[in-house]
């Protein structure tokens, strides 16, 4: 059951997005300073070690986490370990707001997630939201010529970023909809950080696990200046530890299908941010897009308080 969406909670799905297209462009920026799966783990050590003083108590049963391995496994992999290594192997070759745009093509894998796996049937407003949201996508893809999209060239960027938010889309079905071993009774007496700390464990080591295969082809190596420190220090407590963790509140109230249109806000971020910081100006078909998102998301939240 989903509760209706209110201003506290807007207010807290409004956050990660933010965040997050912080964090695309702080991917950017890092280009040729850090190979892209390094600055995924490294991110992750330094959040797990963060977190640790507060999260270590789900360490002192390790039969808890043992017994639910093949779980966090899952969840470590989609959430921590392949997101954001897509996302900073999407931001080599493409845009920070590019691929914030391509990122909000999400509510339509939302949907599709949730009808195929957890057969949840999606709104005729939240289909129209969608579809809304996909069209943003298509129209920033054909770069404002949508006589062109069936020729459009979608760079290395942009697919990985496709899957990305695919893998995410399963990421946060898991957390809405957890097995019973993970539910009432049976949960482990867990806070938030005991149960975000277990989830890293298992991503940090998908996340070691790829920068370890990337070391030996990587074309760069790691350029330590006080600005890369900078950038993993936020990267590793922004994106990370504040945004999983108001993400996390915002899918288990109003579910992943509401939560996902307000991550749909990061393009807008990212466009502001990389105008400012990186000299990277949208352009009218992104403020197009950026229109068709937000009519998006409206519609969805309407049809969910509706429901």
């Amino acid at each position: 059951m989903t509760s209706a969406l209110t201003p506290r909670l807007a207010l807290l799905l409004t956050l990660p997005p933010l965040l997050w297209a912080g964090n695309a462009v702080v991917g950017r920026a890092m280009v040729g300073s850090v190979p892209p799966l390094a600055l995924n783990a490294l991110r992750w050590w330094l959040a797990l070690a963060l977190l640790l003083p507060i999260g270590w108590r789900a360490l002192r049963e390790p039969a808890q986490i043992a017994s639910r391995w093949k779980h966090f496994a899952w969840l470590g992999l989609l959430g921590v370990g392949s997101y954001n290594a897509l996302q900073y192997l999407a931001v080599q070759t493409s845009t920070p707001l590019n691929v914030t745009l391509i990122a909000a093509s999400s509510p339509l894998w939302m949907l599709l997630v949730g009808l195929l796996f957890y057969r949840e049937q999606p709104s005729a407003r939240q289909l129209l939201g969608a579809a809304l949201s996909l069209a943003g996508v298509l129209l920033v893809i054909s770069r404002g010529s949508l006589a062109a999209l069936r020729e459009v060239h979608l760079v290395p960027g942009d697919l990985f970023m496709l899957l990305a938010v695919l893998l995410w889309a399963g990421y946060s079905w898991m957390l809405a909809r957890p097995p019973a071993h993970l539910r009432d009774a049976a949960r482990p007496a867990w806070n938030w950080a005991e149960f975000l700390l277990v989830q890293m464990l298992f991503g940090t080591a998908w996340a070691t696990l790829a920068a370890a295969v990337e070391a030996p082809l990587a074309s760069v190596s790691i350029h330590w200046t006080p600005a890369v420190a900078a950038a993993l220090l936020y990267v590793a407590i922004g994106p990370s530890l504040i945004a999983y963790r108001a993400w996390g509140l915002g899918v288990a109230t109003v579910g992943p299908t509401v939560a996902t249109f307000f991550a749909n806000l990061t393009p807008v971020f990212a466009g502001l941010l990389s105008a400012a910081l990186l000299g990277e100006a949208p352009r009218w078909y992104h403020a197009a897009a950026f229109a068709l998102i937000a009519a998006g998301i409206v519609v969805s939240a309407l049809g969910a308080r509706r429901r």
